[in-house]
């Protein structure tokens, strides 16, 4: 009895020390979350430049998913695993099941996020959007039962604020203790807001911004707790995207555009370069959800939003880096340490009860078959 106690205990603990290991970023999750800021980095700049905006854009979400499925299935090709492994209990039903949905649900995104940026600035759009990463720890813990630690929570709120100020929707006076300590003036905007604002501009970015946190937790649950491989995956959720995609070519409007101004209109030969870069923050995204979580996939966009401005300073000469950038990228740096760092950690005291739980049972099965024995003898 006091060895299976002790085992319990010692179980206890070691399930504890894996979760702590667990939680800590890895040396290829720093990777993949390096790669993935880059990407996102130059990702503006390169579009901005390459593609011309009478394209139709259902045609380069299209080659997107179509040389994203090259890349990922030359990956694995290329990766030393067998086919034979890595399609191992794959099934149509599991492709439905794990990939379609998440397929779907990053379709209606985009078609909300696309909604929204036609009747937001560009501040407020920015801004909304940086709730996702809030969304997508909610959707986690919903999905997965993955908590956050009361630190994790405030590193959480600090990369919102990191947002918000290269956003500079929050001055950066903001961040000295004089501008709390000073009475500021309050202005108030009377500028009546029309309900198609809210209805066709803050309304669809946060249902954007939900969908893209529960998107992820789906994904971080396929591949991790499925332990799905992550270039399969993406190229399950390729196929599934070209098939929606396909179908939606039928009804939208993009489709009759294809049909009269043909599939290619607008294109040139350097359009394939943001498509190429593109294609691979898909598959990155997919790396940094099973290496680091999709909640960390948000520090590492943020880290792309810095990386953005300073490229673009090097870029373009009247660009410069910006205090409330740099301000941002501390702030970024500082939420994603405390982040790292302190791990949720599940109390002990719950694994430990199960050892004198186990005694209690042990000890009433004895006392039973003592009692049995007893009535045998008498």
């Amino acid at each position: 009895m006091a060895k299976s106690s002790s085992n319990g205990a010692t179980n206890g603990v070691a399930s504890t020390k894996t979760q702590q290991q667990s939680n800590h970023l890895s040396y290829r999750a720093i990777l993949f979350m390096t790669l993935l800021a880059l990407q996102f980095g130059i990702q503006p700049i390169v579009t901005k430049k390459y593609t011309s905006p009478k394209i139709i854009k259902s045609t380069v979400i299209f080659m997107q998913e179509v040389v994203k499925l090259v890349i990922a299935y030359v990956g694995i090709s290329l990766g030393g695993v067998r086919w034979k492994d890595v399609m191992s209990g794959w099934t149509i039903t599991s492709w439905l099941r794990l990939s379609l949905l998440p397929a779907t649900i990053y379709l209606i995104q985009n078609m909300c996020s696309l909604l929204a940026y036609q009747n937001l600035d560009a501040i407020t759009y920015n801004v909304l959007n940086q709730t996702k990463t809030l969304s997508a720890a909610l959707c986690c813990y919903l999905l997965m039962r993955k908590k956050q630690s009361m630190m994790q929570m405030v590193g959480l709120v600090l990369l919102l604020m990191a947002a918000l100020v290269m956003e500079k929707v929050l001055p950066l006076a903001m961040l000295t203790p004089s501008y709390w300590t000073t009475q500021q003036p309050i202005e108030s905007d009377k500028a009546s807001l029309s309900p198609r604002h809210f209805s066709h501009g803050v309304l669809p970015i946060m249902v954007a911004s939900f969908l893209s946190g529960l998107a992820g937790a789906i994904t971080q649950k396929s591949l991790q707790v499925g332990n799905r491989h992550a270039l399969l995956f993406t190229m399950e959720l390729c196929v599934a995207s070209i098939l929606l995609l396909i179908v939606s070519f039928v009804t939208s409007e993009d489709g009759k555009h294809i049909q009269q101004r043909g599939f290619f209109d607008e294109w040139t030969m350097l359009t394939i370069v943001p498509i190429l870069t593109n294609s691979a923050g898909g598959i990155l995204v997919g790396l940094v959800i099973k290496y680091a979580g999709t909640v960390r996939k948000g520090f590492a966009l943020i880290f792309g939003i810095l990386l953005s401005g300073l490229l673009q300073s090097l870029v373009d000469e009247n660009k410069t880096l910006s205090k409330e950038e740099v301000a941002g990228g501390v702030l970024a740096g500082l939420s994603l340490w405390m982040h790292a760092t302190h791990p949720y950690v599940a109390s002990s005291s719950s694994s430990n009860k199960e050892a004198p739980i186990e005694k209690v049972s042990v000890a009433s099965a004895a006392g039973a078959k003592g009692g049995r024995k007893s009535r045998k003898e008498d």
